[in-house]
């Protein structure tokens, strides 16, 4: 009788979203703001995966890991806590995971702050990913984009194959990928046995493998050691292995999927949920007062109790510069 791999969902709750501020902040990062229908990403996305996975493992952080319980309570799930003391990139934090597993269990891994539609399209493409990662290949999940997108990475691919992957480009060259029809958005989101991402990590970063491993045998109860962390070089899994890897095989998708990384994807999202727009496509996010825009166009302002932020939609992206120059002076309004 063949045998059956366990499939463990693998969720990464870094991050602190800082093109999302004022809404995001460090200590309520854009994953954990319940302003989905009610509900945060983060438990989206533990309520997507629960009935294709056997087990869940949270990857996260001493500063957000109480926010993630407060979910997984509420679902009464039982699942790996791993602590981080210090955030030393996705490479280290699927490697705690790997380490953490079974070596024949598949690992799938997900952001905690991505919207994800079309439930039936995105189990067939995990159930695609799991079938490749059971024979040994490490997948990757790619998105058939919709737009010449220059917030996302692409996948140059072939079939299932793998030829180039491209960083975040400029719009002429956005709308070159998206002529070419051969180029899929890069979701973020892997699927593989451990044992076969711990072998090719080992093989390509073996510093990053040692200390990780180094790490994850010291834990007590999930939580990672500081000093032992910064140790390890902080790195993406991407850099470490999909980019040099030789199994590494794509899943095109059409799931309807965004980072929803910028208030322009926000808008986009909820837009398409009946959030209010007016004439000339102004919107507000976080405050029900009466709003009038006058002479403006594509404008969104997002208002806290304690900063308001007036943008146009096509500069979201410029959001983070903002961010950094507010961190730069170690502004309270980050916290």
């Amino acid at each position: 009788m063949k045998k059956v791999n366990r499939v463990v969902h693998v969720i990464l709750t870094g991050g602190v979203g800082s093109r999302l501020w004022p809404l995001s902040r460090k200590s309520q990062p854009k994953q954990y703001l319940e302003i989905f229908e009610g509900k945060s990403l983060f438990e989206l996305t533990v309520e997507r995966n629960r009935v294709i996975t056997d087990k869940v493992i949270v990857v996260g952080n001493i500063d957000n890991c109480h926010l993630s319980q407060k979910v997984m309570d509420k679902f009464q799930m039982p699942y790996v806590n791993i602590v981080e003391s210090t955030p030393r990139n996705t490479a280290a934090a699927i490697a705690f995971a790997a380490f953490s597993a079974e070596p024949d269990d598949i690992l799938i891994i997900t952001p905690s702050d991505h919207i994800i539609d079309d439930e039936e399209k995105y189990n067939e493409a995990i159930a695609q990913a799991v079938e490749k990662a059971a024979n040994g290949a490490i997948v990757t999940f790619g998105i058939v984009p919709t737009k010449p997108e220059t917030g996302f990475g692409y996948i140059e691919y072939k079939g299932e194959n793998v030829l180039s992957f491209r960083e975040k480009p400029n719009l002429e060259t956005a709308k070159d990928f998206i002529a070419k029809k051969n180029f899929l958005w890069n979701s973020g989101m892997f699927c593989f046995k451990a044992s076969v991402l711990l072998e090719e990590l080992k093989a390509f970063q073996p510093k990053v493998y040692k200390k990780s491993k180094k790490v994850w045998e010291a834990n007590k109860d999930g939580k990672l050691d500081i000093e032992l962390s910064l140790a390890i070089p902080s790195i993406s899994i991407d850099y470490a292995v999909m980019e040099r890897s030789k199994k590494i095989k794509v899943v095109p998708s059409q799931f309807l999927w965004s980072d929803l990384g910028s208030f322009e994807s926000v808008y986009d999202y909820l837009k398409a949920m009946g959030h209010q727009v007016d004439a000339n496509g102004n919107m507000v996010i976080g405050v029900n007062n009466y709003t009038a825009f006058i002479g403006m166009k594509n404008t969104i302002l997002v208002a806290t109790e304690d900063a308001n932020l007036v943008l146009q939609k096509e500069y979201s992206q410029d959001v983070k510069d903002l961010y950094n120059e507010l961190e730069s002076t170690n502004s309270k309004l980050l916290n």
